[in-house]
């Protein structure tokens, strides 16, 4: 049986959930063919991205793998120190 630090565990399952939510947006826009104006679609893409990193990053931290105090909610700014790109 697999030990999962409690605070990890709420952090991934929250970041899943909040994934999960944008993508559904996302796909009754992409597979469903619900309109969207072009704003308020890269809104959603933005929004979807972030919480995928967001996921991303709780995933690793549940497995304890990628780098060593990297933040779950990933900084904003280009070049950043923090930002993996």
């Amino acid at each position: 049986m697999v030990r999962v630090d409690p605070e990890r565990q709420s952090e991934y399952r929250e970041a899943y959930d909040a994934w999960q939510k944008q993508l559904a947006r996302l796909h009754e826009i992409f597979l469903d063919g619900e309109p969207l104006e072009p704003p308020k679609l890269k809104g959603l893409l933005n929004r979807e991205a972030r919480a995928k990193q967001r996921y991303d990053a709780a995933r690793d931290a549940l497995l304890g793998i990628g780098g060593i105090g990297r933040s779950l909610a990933p900084s904003i700014h280009s070049g950043s120190a923090d930002d993996p790109q």
